[in-house]
């Protein structure tokens, strides 16, 4: 099928791919902005009697200059900023198709609950009696979550994804070191995300590394050849990497348990799994849950996060703690047992991202949160239809809620690379796909749609890439030096990386 042949057979009320941009925007800096004497506030005059600095601080920590801030009014901050942030691509703005990603459109309802005083403004030290209405929010979420991985517990301590994979791999080497077998070795599939061997490492384990199969799936004569009963445990992300169905899971489960091994998912993907199918089910021992990623959280940014861990009973007794028990109508914090690995971070820190999560659970329930897995699957599969054909799929076969395209072909005819599609999309209004990753396709352009888009959305975006495909063939340098219409034209990653400027240049 031709390139033309695709975007004819759009529907005419389709959005068209016309690139588009706020335009080149030389914003300045506060500090040029100013002026001598504005302000954005005036203070009351001091109610109580002055005391000259030297006398309330010690006077080294006494600047002998005042520092030079800007001096604007409120109605020039208030501008800055929201030019500034206009110029940003987001979640709510824009198309975010980060494949593993899962940048999804998060209610904002869930922020109207989450800031609710009884949530937001609880102290860390309340007493149990004073906080029973979050402390029986944060048990219901472990049940839900418990009920939704097909575990038999669950710990909310952890803070991002990979905080989950380290607080499961402590509790895995706790665990043979409780069976009197310590092990030294954790298995991970070729397509694994980085943090997994990076976790291993961290806990102290030697990794292994197994290859896929041309399928790109984990393959289970390689994992034969490696198992062993010095292997801790197996690692998986089910979808994988390449948003495939892991179709053998079932059997490389048991021949890790066979040696004494332990299953261990990696979470990520689980955007394609609710209501589906369960990590218990499937075979695993210990599964973590990026819940920015599935369970409406903001994603990045570096503000608080969650990677709560469930885990099959025996792993039970080797939980971070506290654990939060329900003892008759009542809800307390109590220490764990002898075994637990012990506290793995303040227990509270990350209350407002787990209210969020709750929220979202209780607004879809069963059949709504099944519904969410379903939409992101059937929309990965019509935007990887609309661009076959154009961008080659490595592994092409049904997927689950993302897929892998390659711009191999494109860089071998046109030298055009995935980083080069990365930015032009830009100038269409389209944020790009995850990039170069997974390592095991050649200029892999991972895409994501989540349920949230709409089927107009995908179809513009398809378009984008379709558009963009011919330019490589017609125009590659006009593909080379995007992007065009962005406020900054192509930075040099590698120099950006090592030596950042951050200074403005008119002009630039």
């Amino acid at each position: 099928m031709s390139d033309t042949s695709i975007v004819r057979e759009r529907p005419e009320t389709s959005p068209q791919p016309t690139p588009h941009s706020p335009g080149r925007l030389l914003e300045p800096l506060l500090n040029q902005l100013g002026k001598p004497g504005r302000r954005a506030f005036v203070l009351p005059k001091l109610d109580v009697p002055a005391a000259p600095l030297e006398k309330l601080l010690p006077a080294d920590l006494i600047r002998r200059e005042p520092v030079p801030l800007p001096e604007v009014s409120e109605r020039d901050l208030v501008k800055h900023y929201m030019r500034l942030a206009h110029l940003n691509f987001s979640g709510e703005t824009n198309f975010y198709p980060l494949g593993s990603c899962t940048m999804k459109y998060n209610p904002k309802v869930n922020e109207e609950i989450a800031g609710l005083a009884g949530f937001a403004k609880v102290h860390p030290y309340t007493p149990d009696e004073g906080a029973q209405g979050i402390l029986k929010l944060l048990f219901e979420l472990e049940e839900q979550f418990k009920e939704i991985l097909g575990m038999d517990a669950v710990t909310l301590q952890p803070a991002a994804g990979a905080h989950g994979e380290l607080t499961a791999l402590l509790m895995a080497k706790a665990y043979h070191a409780a069976q009197h077998k310590p092990r030294h070795k954790v298995v991970v599939p070729d397509s694994a995300h980085g943090t997994n061997p990076a976790s291993a490492a961290l806990c102290g384990f030697d990794v292994v590394e197994v290859k896929s199969t041309t399928r790109g799936r984990a393959s289970v004569q390689e994992l034969k050849a490696a198992i062993s009963e010095d292997v801790a445990v197996f690692m998986m992300t089910n979808p994988n990497t390449l948003g495939l169905f892991e179709e053998d899971v079932v059997e490389i489960a048991k021949l890790v348990h066979q040696k004494g091994g332990l299953m261990y998912l990696d979470g990520a993907n689980m955007n394609a799994l609710l209501g589906i199918c369960r990590a218990g089910d499937m075979g695993f021992d210990m599964v973590h849950v990026n819940i920015h990623k599935t369970f409406s959280i903001p994603h990045g940014s570096g503000g608080p996060g969650g990677g709560p861990v469930g885990v099959k009973s025996h792993l039970k007794p080797f939980l971070p703690g506290p654990i939060i028990v329900q003892e008759k109508s009542a809800y307390r914090l109590v220490s764990p047992g002898p075994s637990s690995i012990g506290r793995v971070r303040s227990f509270f820190g990350n209350t407002g991202a787990l209210v969020r999560a709750y929220a979202y659970i209780k607004a879809l329930g069963k059949e709504g949160l099944r519904r969410v897995s379903e939409g992101a699957i059937l929309n990965a599969n019509y935007l990887k239809a609309l661009l076959k054909g154009v961008y080659p799929i490595p592994v092409d076969e049904t997927c689950m809620h993302e897929f892998v395209a390659s711009a191999a072909q494109t860089k071998s005819a046109y030298g055009i690379k995935a980083m080069d599609i990365a930015k032009r999309l830009l100038d269409y209004g389209f944020y790009a796909p995850t990039i170069c990753f997974p390592l095991i396709v050649e200029e892999a352009l991972m895409i994501e749609p989540s349920e949230t888009e709409s089927k107009e959305v995908l179809e513009s975006f398809a378009a984008a890439l379709i558009a963009i495909a011919e330019e490589a063939k017609n125009f590659p340098q006009k593909v080379k030096g995007a992007p065009h219409r962005m406020p900054v034209t192509r930075l040099d990653e590698v120099l950006a990386a090592r030596e950042p400027n951050v200074r403005w240049r008119t002009g630039a």
